[in-house]
């Protein structure tokens, strides 16, 4: 499986002998870089180009190219190197810049073999020289890390950034573009290209940028990896938040005209001296509600890379303690006497030193993120909001579907008290799965089954219920298989208030009904919109969102009912029929791997506090704790209730 790196990620290199493979869809120069362990180059032989191709251990194209491979043999890289930057420079007479051009994709896999690791070079701009990737050395091992760093001014700033003197840089960027002509070569059409550039290449390019003189030194304009994971060595993160795009991947804006956007919320004064001011919807967006969700990822992101910066800095300060104890304690002369003792406290404070300093950076985003969420929890819509928000209390029936659903809150061990809400997009794109198994989790097995069994289904029933709050009256309808009658308790409040389409399901009879009405509204639908004519579906057709909420699977399923199942979860979502599963795996163990692929396709959350889910920067893993009303409120029936007024 491939992994897909975004800036800043690192993976690691199980082979070798491998090879970079570049897809950049234009001609390129694809170039290599040998630096020592502090990242500066070593001299003009230190960089691979068409003059000079191979260096030990490494093999450059010998011209540009729209498609290269690089060969790399790690094991035949010289001692003293520890990185291995792999360059993409534009050839003169081509393209004025990268922003022109579709995003470059890069490739690494073993020698002849599968790849393992992908990184697209996506949001450049006026850059003619990148360092896309770096192959580097950590205790004993080897790394990729996914760079994307870019230069406007060229190899030569690259070059002289990498530790050259400037007439060196600019000797060495002449020599290696010389022999480099505009040759192309390759397929440029767009199904040749992989998917990422295919996406880039389908928009159209932005206007070029008006002369500007050059700064006085080579700076990086745009891709730099976030201020973090300093491995090896330690970075302190910027002061300012990096600009993201929170775009959704796999939605993409195709009307023409748009509504003007809402106007941004005027900032309190600030401090000159101080941090900024947190503002709720401080964010792009075309509505408060679109500013909002994309503060709070914003937010999400802000926090993974802080812990991960801190992180870094203390594995770093680790390794360093270790190697600085291992030269004093092989060193004769630190045997005798005090000389030993005092090097290893002097390591030691050291460490203390550097760690200190990393946390004192955390902390210092930690409380502007904290101060942050103060400002924008009590501001967010009843769909973002918690059950315990005032919001819920003078929530009216809405006129539009929300961007995005609470699942819970997100939070990290260093500061457990910083909860980043947890959104998922609407439509839904995948079914959830409330694990309601003691196997699931620590936390999960401490509880009593049933316990965990009535938290599981309450928590499924509170999503169903701020779903059906959150949208237009009848947008969503609800069906219930509850095949034993174990949930009754938890579905009274949607029973009581006649929010569902039909009493839940119980029994084979019922789980048979419920799955054949549902299935053959998914072919009904998928058949109309193949033939393009969606007017045409029958008269009795509900055209609302459908979710199918169900209880304590597999019991009452027969082998029909599962691959009907299965169907659901895979073909739904694209025609509005979702999933919402409350079950124990191991009790479908029975299936063995068949219900594999339905386990993958849902999204996994925990009725109690859970660190299962990951980040997709640096792949923190998370603790999950579910949003639910607060005990003794009737903050949920309430919301139903006036679901059911509106209906």
């Amino acid at each position: 499986m491939t992994a897909e790196l975004v800036r800043g990620q690192n993976h690691p290199v199980p082979h070798s002998r491998v090879e970079v493979r570049v897809s950049a869809g234009t001609a390129v120069l694809a170039l290599a870089s040998l630096a020592d362990e502090r990242g500066l180059l070593t001299g003009p032989g230190a960089l691979a180009h068409p003059g000079a191709p191979g260096l030990p251990g490494v093999q450059v194209p010998a011209a540009p190219g729209d498609r290269h491979t690089l060969a790399v043999d790690l094991d035949a890289v010289a001692a003293e190197v520890h990185r291995i930057g792999l360059l993409l420079v534009l050839p003169p007479g081509g393209p004025p810049r990268f922003g022109a051009v579709p995003a470059p994709h890069l490739a690494v896999a073993e020698a002849g073999g599968s790849e393992f690791a992908s990184f697209a070079l996506t949001d450049l701009d006026a850059e003619t020289a990148l360092i896309a990737l770096e192959l580097y050395r950590r205790q004993g091992a080897w790394k990729v890390r996914a760079v994307g760093q870019g230069y406007a001014a060229g190899l030569a700033a690259l070059l002289a950034d990498g530790g050259l003197a400037a007439p060196e840089a600019e000797a060495l960027a002449a020599d290696a573009l010389r022999t480099a002509a505009p040759t192309g070569g390759g397929d440029r059409s767009l199904a040749a290209l992989p998917p990422h550039a295919r996406d880039t290449a389908r928009q159209p390019a932005p206007p070029e940028p008006a002369a500007a003189p050059g700064p006085p030194e080579p700076l990086p304009v745009s891709g730099v990896p976030y201020a973090g994971t300093p491995d090896p060595a330690p970075a302190a993160p910027a002061d300012g938040r990096p600009t993201v795009d929170y775009a959704h991947p796999r939605r993409r804006r195709t009307t023409t005209e748009a509504p003007e956007p809402a106007p941004r919320p005027a900032a309190a004064p600030a401090d000159p001296d101080g941090p900024p001011v947190p503002v709720a919807g401080d964010a792009t967006g075309w509505s408060m509600d679109e500013r909002l969700y994309n503060q709070v990822w914003g937010m999400f992101e802000d926090l993974a890379r802080s812990v991960a910066a801190y992180r870094g800095a203390v594995d770093f300060a680790d390794s360093r303690l270790d190697r600085e104890l291992d030269e004093a304690l092989s060193d004769p002369r630190h045997r005798l006497g005090g000389a030993g003792g005092d090097a290893r406290e002097t390591a030691r404070a050291r460490r203390d030193d550097l760690v200190a300093q990393a946390r004192a950076v955390l902390d210092r985003d930690l409380a502007q993120l904290t101060a942050e969420s103060d400002v924008v929890e009590p501001a967010l819509p009843a769909a973002y909001a918690r059950w315990d928000n005032p919001v819920w209390h003078g929530q009216g029936v809405p006129e539009e579907g929300p961007l995005a659903l609470r699942l819970g809150n997100l939070s990290l061990p260093e500061s457990p008290g910083l909860k980043i809400p947890m959104l998922m997009r609407l439509p839904m794109e995948r079914g959830l799965w409330i694990d309601n198994g003691r196997t699931g989790s620590e936390a999960a097995m401490t509880m009593d089954t049933d316990r965990l069994r009535r938290a599981a289904m309450d928590m499924a029933v509170a999503h169903a219920a701020r779903l059906l709050a959150v949208h237009p009256a009848g947008r969503i309808s609800v069906h219930v298989i509850d095949a034993a009658g174990a949930g009754a308790a938890s579905l009274a409040p949607l029973v009581r208030a006649g929010v569902l389409a039909g009493p839940p399901a119980t029994g084979a009879a019922g789980v048979a009904q419920t799955l054949a009405r549902l299935t053959r509204r998914v072919d009904l639908v998928q058949m109309a919109l193949r033939a393009g004519a969606p007017e045409d579906l029958p008269p009795d057709l509900d055209p609302a969102e459908q979710l199918l909420v169900v209880h304590d699977f597999p019991h009452g399923f027969d082998d029909r009912a599962v691959t009907q199942l299965r169907y659901l979860a895979d073909e739904g979502p694209s025609v509005g029929v979702h999933l919402l599963m409350v079950a124990d795996r191991d009790e479908a163990s029975a299936y063995g791997p068949l219900l594999d692929p339905l386990w993958r396709s849902l999204m996994r959350l925990s009725p109690v506090p859970d660190h299962h889910l990951a980040d997709p920067w640096v792949q923190h893993a998370w603790t999950f704790e579910p949003d639910l009303p607060p005990q003794g409120s009737r903050v949920l029936e309430q919301a139903l209730e006036r679901v059911a007024r509106a209906r």
